[in-house]
């Protein structure tokens, strides 16, 4: 038995690990729990987001699966709780779990997040694979209502970019990081900051020099029009509560003016099965999201990772991370800038950034990122979908042939605290649209007069 801990996508992370867990240890898997009381709130079950009937089947040959604990003379046994290190090895289950399991026959592992080591065995790792990319299948409501948002989006456009914007109040409180909100932005996160009692004082200038503050909507507005998006392309930006709200916002919809969510695609009615439960409105995002031509974030969270990851595996179609660090002081400097020179240092710093199927190098980062070992290298024979999976559309193969590729066989590390820190390279970074918003950089500069007086502000 596993308890699993936090939102949507990291309770994801949770549930492909205890079946991997499961298959380690020879061990029954009870369907998990999901995270009912950590500040998402949701009081959701595990068959209320996902198809658990699908879920075990897929997975019968690998790990038994059983939806509860079975009763012996009308009683249900006692389960022992512990819990396991994170990154917690193959041997280091079976030293420290087995034992416990063969005597006390039920465990529950609690706060089961990332508690399975990164780098495992080839199988082990494809397990991880099944589970994450086909075992994991959203419920039938889920599944129609994210299709719906994806099938009016194409209506309005035939591409399309997803924005993961994670800029909630609690979120910038936890980073330690500052937005120029003065002494109104420092006492209101200041507050928020409190609820974590481990966290030392920070430096918000020393964390944005590291690259650990996501970038602002105006930043990541800017920094797809400096890559070449114009502003007719279409965004459909996956967030929850703006710190700010819609004077945050504003500049990303000047720069965006097609600018979409869940709640403006969407009827009221329609969403509202759906609205009182964090994790179910976030597996629409999800969904529409993994079926964008680009996802774009401003951050590396939970769920920037997986779709990345997702994303790879099936078809390589392209993530743009930013690579905050260097970013950060461009975007510092700005207005001391010529858009021409601001778009060509975001181009030259983004380079290994955008989500090309060369950019990291098998096993570095993390597995959920990085599938390499479920992805053929020469044949793509993961490029057509899955049937039982929750995409819908067009295969990527068929999304892919409308982007301009350019081969990145970048070697530099790409963690998000660790980004790609060498001498700056020049020279256009050739991925875009192909519905005529894509990357004329001669034309951007001379075109776009209200970008130089974004810059200047």
């Amino acid at each position: 038995m596993i308890a699993t801990s936090g939102g949507l996508n990291q309770q994801r992370t949770g549930i492909t690990d205890a079946v991997v867990a499961a298959r380690i240890l020879n061990a029954t898997l009870v369907v998990p729990k999901l995270d009912q009381k950590s500040f998402w709130r949701d009081a959701s079950n595990f068959s209320e987001i996902f198809d658990v009937d699908w879920f075990i089947k897929y997975l019968s040959k690998d790990v038994k699966i059983i939806k509860q604990l079975p009763e012996k003379k009308g009683k249900t046994g006692t389960p022992y709780t512990m819990r396991v290190p994170r990154k917690c090895s193959e041997r280091c289950y079976q030293s420290r779990v087995l034992p416990v399991i063969l005597k006390r026959h039920i465990v529950r592992l609690t706060k089961f997040d990332y508690r399975l080591a990164n780098k495992l065995d080839t199988d082990l790792q494809k397990l991880r694979c099944r589970v994450n990319y086909h075992a994991l299948r959203f419920t039938v409501p889920i599944l129609d209502m994210g299709r719906e948002l994806v099938h009016r989006m194409r209506i309005r456009s035939k591409h399309y970019i997803a924005l993961h914007l994670r800029f909630e109040p609690d979120m910038l409180a936890f980073s330690g990081c500052y937005y120029g909100g003065g002494e109104k932005e420092r006492k209101e996160l200041g507050a928020i900051r409190k609820r974590w009692k481990t966290l030392h004082t920070s430096n918000p200038d020393k964390e944005r020099r590291h690259g650990k503050c996501p970038l602002t909507p105006e930043e990541v507005g800017l920094m797809l029009r400096a890559l070449g998006y114009g502003s007719d392309v279409h965004i459909y930006v996956a967030s929850g509560e703006v710190y700010g709200g819609e004077e945050t916002l504003a500049p990303l919809k000047a720069l965006f003016p097609n600018f979409y969510s869940k709640d403006t695609i969407g009827r009221k009615e329609e969403l509202q099965p759906f609205a009182a439960f964090s994790a179910r409105m976030a597996a629409l995002d999800f969904i529409v999201c993994d079926e964008s031509d680009v996802f774009v974030t401003n951050n590396n969270g939970n769920m920037a990772k997986i779709l990345a990851g997702r994303r790879r595996y099936f078809g390589h179609k392209p993530t743009i991370r930013p690579n905050a660090k260097k970013l950060s002081r461009l975007f510092l400097n700005k207005g001391n800038t010529s858009w021409e020179v601001f778009a060509s240092r975001v181009r030259a710093y983004q380079r290994g950034f955008m989500g090309e199927p060369n950019e990291v190098r098998p096993g570095r980062g993390e597995f959920h990122e990085n599938p390499s070992s479920c992805i053929c290298e020469e044949s793509g024979a993961n490029a057509k979908r899955d049937p039982g999976s929750q995409k819908s559309g067009k295969e990527s193969n068929a999304t892919r042939k409308d982007f301009d590729e350019e081969d990145q066989n970048m070697d530099d590390e790409l963690e998000w605290m660790d980004p790609d820190d060498e001498e700056d390279q020049t020279g256009p970074q050739e991925t875009g649209l192909a519905n005529g918003t894509g990357l004329d950089y001669g034309v951007l500069a001379s075109e776009e007069p209200e970008l130089e007086e974004m810059l200047s502000d």
